[in-house]
């Protein structure tokens, strides 16, 4: 029976292993029919990455760095040119120094804040960007989100600030692009 994704294109970000959400993600899309762009952060993370995303019939594995603006771009320039289309985007990205998950709030770095929003909530804003020409049809956008974005999670500390700014990140891309037909959604 055919799906709603069949030859759909999708591309997912965060694959680091197969114990990363982003893989499940990637295992549902692909039994659903879609096509896969699925990336993959740095060399570090590429081998056991590719060996995932190559399992899986039909998808390709790309590096992006979700950091640096220019792999974005080539990123995106990349899926245009061998996609033309977009129809979904996953961002399943979070980051914190591991220091600024422990001990109290209040002892939080200026750099661990930054890296922490810039990846896990800015980095939703430039993919997005990047994204949209691609989506001239409408599409979806889906990020991740978690409960401490709301309550008090222990040890969560600079991620559960990063999470709240994601979700009101999501508010507004929802409001810009849902005159093109395309949802964002956390």
């Amino acid at each position: 029976m055919p799906s709603g994704l069949e030859g759909r294109v999708a591309v997912v970000f965060g694959v680091a292993n197969k114990r990363s959400i982003a893989w499940s993600i990637a295992l549902g899309l692909n039994q659903a029919g879609a096509r896969l762009a699925i990336t993959y952060q740095n060399e570090r993370l590429a081998q056991e990455a590719k060996d995932l995303i190559e399992s899986l019939p039909g998808s390709e594995a790309f590096q992006c760095d979700v950091s640096r603006d220019n792999e974005i771009e080539q990123l995106f320039q990349t899926l245009q040119q061998r996609y033309g289309k977009l129809h979904v985007l996953v961002h399943s990205v979070a980051f914190a120094p591991a220091e600024e998950l422990k001990g109290d709030f209040v002892n939080t770095t200026r750099e661990g804040f930054r890296v922490a929003l810039d990846v896990s909530a800015y980095s939703l804003v430039a993919v997005t960007r990047a994204a949209a020409p691609l989506m001239a049809d409408g599409g979806s956008i889906i990020t991740m989100s978690y409960y401490g974005a709301e309550k008090v999670v222990p040890h969560y500390n600079v991620m559960a600030v990063a999470k709240a700014a994601l979700e009101c990140t999501v508010r507004y891309l929802a409001y810009d692009l849902g005159k093109h037909n395309i949802r964002v959604n956390a």
